[in-house]
């Protein structure tokens, strides 16, 4: 059979209009929109890292130390392998100025560098003036909130350890800021050379140190790569280079960007549900069209080709307006999201997540509009004249099926493949299915229970037509409550792991963390530092350990992360201890400790959870790079850490003839009343200047304002789901308004009144609205739980102001939209209205 008659059919059906389509295209156009908006953000920042890669790292490649410096021989290669180096150190320390016989304090993230950085991009100060110019003399610049904090202005002085500097500026533009990661504190920067003598740098202290190297000209990366690691891996070398300038916000951009894709996604299902449910009603409308058709002896196949290239056409122009909207937005507040962003972002048409929508777009509109296009071809001839969709088979033939089945594992699959998170897309993907069962399932429930209770409301005429109405077979509730249902759903479930987060981070946790981590204790100082504290009725709690920094580079004798993958632990350094005993905290869970005056070759006691996730077993060897020297040790415990209390926690532990012999700190934690923190502080810091304090409140703080800017990402993807919903509540009204109008009518012939007309519309509404919001409830929890069980692996609890408020937002939505397609049927004259109907 030919396309070209159906063809024909369809090009003069269109020209009626968009009349009916309006819902249908917000629909999709909306659900594309977001998807391809949020991938061409996510496209702008990786343009933006990948072409400002070198200028994000400082160099066209780093080498990095773990707390020293590069040996001669290191050194010397790297002088020969490039045209220009630059030496720069990164530590967190204490900025502190004297004032009044007072001292105020602030925690900074201590950048010290020589006379070649930046070697690329511009440092920009206030006032303006050269870098070098501004660090000469024990000078010094650091961020404006920090200088704001301790009130200091240019040509006031501070110190760093024991040494003064004098700030000549605060720091407007720093070049690399992005590519340093994650600190807990503002910037300060000063040259290496005026920390001689400070304390702050001294063997074993916890800092880095950073080569950025010019190469020259069309030098190859990996090869230089490549002999940087054969040559010096093995003194804990690691490397970086301009492809991957800031790894931490590349990742982090990643799967933020992949997570809203699928929040996308469930709300292009939710305009999924008002796709289908707009090509139903205007099928209904078209009966009589069809019948003419299949009188004059059009086949089934004529029927359902001339409807589906109608409604591909349709699709194709809403998956075009999501697309220009997706495409224009992200440029047209370019120059706004760029100031909001930490790195640069290159703001034009990008052609891969526009693909992915539009994808996306299409493959949900071909599952969502088959069945019932499929559905209308079954009706036979005789029938369309009255309720043609309404009397036909539930199920449409066997290979509308499987073609349905077909493209869903096709959208589901492309999903998998393009957000980058296989595993929680097929999570996602079983959630919004599982979802839409439920609220399929909860739709017959509500109207077989509205058709039960319609005897029982005997008395109540408001309550009564209210139920009629639901369980009637003209109603809409099937729609309603899957549109609003799988928003709030969504909405629900974002609430729900928010809330637990905040919970975990700004309630539980400092129940139980401590006031203050203090690093960079001497060994020669601990004595003073415990005198002082064990002394302080205020203090509750001292725990104090070794501290050193170490990569794990083999296991069994193989490249780490060749055996156990990208976990964590084989990810950078760690942190390493050594122990001659178990503390009374300390819970072996298999294997037995070494004997106190232990001193054969290495042992190491692992964390039991990581272990089990690295796959390692009791006897299995493990290398540790501590200072550029080797160490390997024999596996011979597992032990319990529990990481999220904010206190001490080691994945490696080692008997102390393995390390006493590098150089190292001290680190401890001290739990001890609020009031008592400050002078607990002061004292310590004026007496030992080179020991950083962290306050663990302010790191907490740090963590939730970043928190809080995922969570308000979320949150407007969460909406986007819940605007396509009500856009859906709309368009089910709208479809229902000729229902209500010869209803209206019916019940005013009989004498009722508008008032109570309207007010059975308000509660038929409400109590769709209600019945979905109750299942959002349900989803929202079983979402929540099963991300902070499985994803954030924390506990859950249920934020009953939340779940609650859903209901409430369910409720007023329904009503909203069918309050506001009530006034016509309200207003026709029934007189009219039944003589239609004749």
């Amino acid at each position: 059979m030919s396309w070209a008659v159906p063809a024909r059919f369809a090009r003069r059906e269109l020209r009626g209009g968009l009349s009916g389509f309006r819902i249908f295209l917000a629909c999709l156009a909306l659900g594309v929109a977001a998807i391809a908006g949020v991938g061409s953000v996510r496209s702008a920042i990786e343009q933006g890292l990948e072409e400002q890669g070198a200028i994000l790292l400082g160099g066209d490649a780093q080498v990095e130390f773990t707390y020293r410096f590069a040996s001669e021989e290191e050194r010397a290669w790297m002088e020969s392998a490039a045209t220009a180096v630059s030496e720069v150190t990164d530590f967190r320390s204490m900025a502190t100025v004297l004032r009044d016989g007072t001292s105020d304090r602030g925690l900074t993230q201590v950048k010290s560098v020589d006379a070649a950085y930046p070697l690329l991009g511009d440092m920009v100060l206030d006032p303006a003036m050269p870098l070098s110019e501004a660090l000469s003399n024990q000078g010094g610049v650091m961020a404006p909130v920090l200088a704001d904090r301790l009130g200091l202005a240019p040509g006031d002085t501070f110190r760093l350890g024991t040494q003064e500097f004098t700030l000549r500026a605060t720091i407007v533009t720093e070049p690399d800021d992005a590519g340093d990661g994650f600190g807990l504190g503002p910037r300060t920067i000063v040259l290496t050379q005026d920390l001689q003598g400070s304390g702050l740098l001294a063997p074993g202290s916890l800092y880095e140190t950073e080569y950025r190297l010019l190469l020259p000209e069309g030098a190859d990366l990996d090869a230089t790569k490549q002999a940087a690691l054969d040559q010096f891996e093995a003194n804990g070398l690691s490397w970086r280079d301009a492809r991957n300038g800031a790894p931490g916000i590349a990742r982090f951009v990643e799967r933020l960007g992949s997570f809203l894709v699928l929040v996308g996604l469930s709300g292009l299902a939710v305009g999924g549900v008002g796709v289908s449910a707009a090509v139903r009603a205007y099928l209904a409308k078209k009966t009589s069209v069809i019948a003419t058709l299949r009188t004059l002896g059009a086949t089934r196949a004529v029927i359902f080709r001339t409807y589906f290239l109608q409604i591909g056409a349709l699709s194709l122009l809403g998956i075009a307006i999501g697309l220009v909207l997706g495409a224009a937005i992200p440029i047209a507040f370019g120059g706004i999201i760029n100031d909001a962003l930490p790195v640069p972002a290159v703001f034009t048409l990008h052609i891969g997540p526009l693909s992915e929508a539009a994808l996306y777009g299409l493959l949900t509109a071909l599952v969502f509009t088959l069945w019932p296009l499929a559905r209308a071809e079954d009706v036979r001839a005789a029938t369309l004249f009255r309720d043609a969709l309404g009397s036909a088979k539930l199920l449409p033939a066997p290979r509308y099926l499987i073609a349905t089945a077909g493209l869903l594992i096709a959208l589901v699959g492309s999903a998998a493949l393009l957000s980058g998170s296989a595993r929680l897309t097929l999570w996602t993907a079983g959630g919004i299915f599982g979802a839409l069962l439920v609220l399929v399932l909860t739709a017959f429930l509500i109207r077989w229970l509205a058709r039960l209770a319609t005897g029982l409301a005997r008395g109540r005429p408001v309550l009564r037509w209210a139920l009629g109405a639901i369980g009637g077979p003209g109603e809409s509730a099937g729609a309603v409550v899957l549109s609003l249902g799988l928003g709030l759903s969504v909405l629900a479930a974002v609430g729900q792991i928010d809330g637990n987060l905040r919970a975990a981070i700004q309630r539980d946790l400092p129940d139980i963390a401590p006031s203050y981590f203090f690093v960079d204790i001497q060994k020669d100082q601990m004595p003073g530092y415990l005198d002082r504290l064990e002394n302080d009725p205020a203090v509750s709690r001292i725990d104090s350990a070794p501290m050193l920094r170490g990569v794990v580079t083999r296991i069994n004798g193989q490249p780490a992360q060749e055996v156990v993958g990208p976990h964590w632990v084989v990810r950078g350094d760690r942190g390493v201890t050594y122990a001659a005993q178990p503390d009374a905290r300390t819970t072996v869970t298999e294997g037995e400790w070494w004997p106190e005056d232990y001193s054969g070759p290495p042992q190491i006691s692992f964390a039991a959870e990581e272990a089990e996730e690295m796959g390692l077993q009791l006897g299995d060897t493990v290398t540790i790079n501590v200072l550029g020297r080797d160490i390997t040790g024999t596996i011979t415990s597992f032990r319990d850490v529990d990481f999220s209390t904010a206190g001490i926690g080691f994945v490696l532990t080692m008997n102390p003839a393995a390390l006493q012999g590098a150089p190292h700190t001290f680190i401890s934690t001290v739990y001890a009343e609020p009031e008592a923190e400050a002078a607990i502080l002061r004292d310590l810091a004026n007496t030992y200047p080179n020991i950083t304090a962290i306050r663990v409140r302010d790191a907490i703080d740090r963590v939730s304002e970043l928190l809080e800017g995922i969570g308000a990402a979320i949150r407007w993807g969460a909406a986007a789901t819940l605007l396509t919903g009500f856009l859906v509540l709309i368009g089910a009204a709208a479809a229902g308004e000729g229902a209500r109008t010869y209803e209206a009518a019916i019940l005013k012939t009989l004498g009722a009144s508008r008032a109570r007309i309207l007010s059975s519309f308000a509660l038929r509404s409400a109590l769709l609205g209600a019945g979905a919001g109750a299942v959002a409830i349900g989803a929202g929890i079983a979402g929540g739980w099963a991300v902070a069980t499985f994803v954030m692996e924390t506990d859950f609890s249920v934020i009953w102001g939340s779940a609650l408020g859903i209901v409430a937002g369910g409720i007023i939505a329904t009503l909203l939209a069918g309050l506001a397609f009530a006034w016509r049927p309200l207003a026709a004259r029934p007189a009219g209205i039944l003589r239609a109907r004749e």
